[in-house]
C-alpha cells in the first residue's frame, strides 16, 4: 500500500504531471524532470478552464450548442450540417483543440472544437 494518498499528491507546477517524489527535500517530477521545493510553491488550486464558443459565450458542461459550419467527418459520406443541434455537451482535454465531448445524432460520439460551435 502506498503511503501517498490522492488528498497529499503533490502535482508538478510545470507539466501538471501526478508522478513526483522527493529527493533531498525537493519535490522532482519523474515525467519532465522539474524540481522544486515545496515552501516555493504554493498548494495548486484547480482552476478552471475556460472554453468559448466561436462568438466568445463562454461553454459549460450539459449545454446546448449548435454547428456553425460543415463538418466532414472521417468515414462517413455525408457532413455534419450547419444548424446540426448538439444536447449535452461535456468539455474535456481532448486531441489537439478538440476540447467538447458529445454525440451527434447520426453520427454517434465524438470530439469536437469549440471554435466550429454557437451555444444554443
Amino acid at each position: 500500500m502506498s503511503d501517498t494518498t490522492p488528498e497529499t499528491q503533490v502535482h508538478c507546477p510545470e507539466c501538471g504531471s501526478e508522478h513526483t517524489y522527493e529527493l533531498g527535500g525537493l519535490t522532482v517530477c519523474s515525467m519532465c524532470a522539474f524540481e522544486w521545493s515545496p515552501d516555493d510553491v504554493a498548494p495548486a488550486v484547480e482552476q478552471a478552464r475556460v472554453v468559448k464558443d466561436s462568438v466568445g459565450n463562454v461553454l459549460a458542461d450539459g449545454d446546448t450548442v449548435v454547428v456553425v459550419k460543415d463538418l466532414k467527418v472521417k468515414g462517413q459520406a455525408t457532413a455534419i450540417k450547419v444548424g446540426t443541434k448538439v444536447r449535452n455537451i461535456r468539455l474535456v482535454e481532448g486531441v489537439g483543440d478538440h476540447d467538447i465531448d458529445c454525440k451527434v445524432d447520426g453520427f454517434g460520439p465524438m470530439q469536437l472544437k469549440s471554435s466550429v460551435v454557437k451555444k444554443a
